[in-house]
């Protein structure tokens, strides 16, 4: 029996949205650009969708431009701010963040640009007083940088106060709400972002669309040049099944209903292998998240063994798989390199039952134990 548990990496399609995906395929066979009655007609379809975003985001329908995808959101927000500053200047960020936001800052270091990354505390949160330290100490600040809930650990992040405070010093800031989106409330109008980053295969729709959703009053260079769709912030044509299919998988899933599921899950780890540690367990988590240290083991060791046993997790970030480095964030929070690698990530979703948490506890403990006894334990 095949068990999928790393709704964090990416939500299977809803049927919902298959259908709407199949729906404007359909219906919509023209260039949302054009003038006539079929470009017209995906023309709606996108108007829709972008004034749906918005409600369910509370925020105008003219700050909604749709990209591929939470990466390139980050990207568009990243460059788009520091392309309007050419004599460089400093970027405060988190080490913590999401590589489609800590790579291309990583590439901008240089001479003219400084990055600062501010290290979570030992349950994986970001403490606003030294972030907020870093802000007012910075003279040529140009962009703040931080993400809304972690993808690894779950742990929810203090991006609201963050903003407030750039907000007062009228400093640009990009929010990272990839793994919010379904996980948490977001309101733009609270956030007061300059930036929100989002991405639809995240709560069940389509792969490959996203949206970044920009502040009212903020200019973004165009970073690629073309027809000027988007209002000239994104050019490209717009991918409109992609697009009716991220406002169709919108409010359909609450993830705060596996959160018995998790809580079961991690009881059951921590009385079957007593060693076994959850990371963040102490911090404010999005609630279908698990990230567990099984000391001695191997994480992708013991992936391969569930994988061939039918579950589907992860070993940190999905985006970051096939490396062999242990993960940036628990670096960044002070766990030894050793442990780090033995770090599993399980996320809950639709369709999985404390039936699935108890299997994957079998599973992790027969794996655990041949693994022990192929070392001669």
């Amino acid at each position: 029996m095949k068990r999928y548990l790393d709704f964090n990496a990416t939500c299977p399609p809803l049927p919902e949205v298959i259908e709407a995906v199949s729906r404007a395929s359909a219906s919509a066979i023209g260039n949302p650009s054009s003038l006539h009655w079929a470009g017209r007609a995906a023309r709606r379809i996108v108007d829709d969708a972008r004034d749906r975003l918005a409600a369910h985001l509370h925020c105008e329908s003219g700050s909604v431009v749709f990209t591929s995808g939470g990466t390139e959101s980050d990207n568009i927000a990243i460059h788009a701010t520091t392309a309007a500053h050419p004599g460089g200047g400093t970027i405060i960020t988190t080490a913590i963040e999401h590589p489609a936001v800590l790579r291309p800052l990583e590439q901008l270091q240089s001479p003219q640009w400084q990055l600062q990354q501010i290290k979570p505390n030992a349950s994986g949160v970001i403490d606003t007083q030294a972030m907020i330290e870093a802000i007012d100490a910075a003279d040529d600040l140009r962009l703040v940088c931080i993400m809304l809930v972690n993808n690894e650990s779950g742990a929810i992040q203090p991006a609201a106060e963050i903003a407030r405070h750039c907000r007062t010093r009228h400093i640009p800031i990009l929010i990272d709400a990839v793994q919010a989106l379904g996980k948490i409330a977001i309101d733009a109008t609270q956030l007061d972002a300059d930036f929100i980053a989002l991405s639809a295969h995240k709560i069940g729709g389509p792969k490959g669309v996203g949206a970044l959703i920009v502040r009212r009053g903020v200019k973004i260079a165009q970073l690629a040049p073309g027809g000027g769709q988007e209002r000239g912030r994104r050019s490209g044509t717009e991918n409109v099944p992609g697009i009716a299919g991220f406002a169709a998988a919108l409010g359909i899933i609450d993830f705060n209903d596996y959160r018995p599921i998790r809580d079961h899950f991690e009881s059951r780890l921590c009385a079957s292998i007593p060693e076994s540690s959850i990371i963040a367990a102490d911090a404010p988590r999005s609630a279908n998240t698990s990230l567990f240290t099984l000391p001695g083991v191997d994480g992708e060791t013991i992936l391969m063994q569930l994988d061939l046993a039918g579950f589907a997790v992860a070993s940190g970030s999905a985006c970051s798989s096939g490396k062999r480095e242990p993960s940036h964030v628990l670096r960044a929070m002070g766990v030894n390199d050793t442990l780090a690698r033995s770090a599993i990530r399980v996320s809950f979703g639709p369709g999985n039952s404390t039936a699935d948490a108890d299997a994957l506890i079998e599973a992790l403990l027969q794996s655990r134990n041949r693994l022990k006894q192929m070392a001669g334990f």
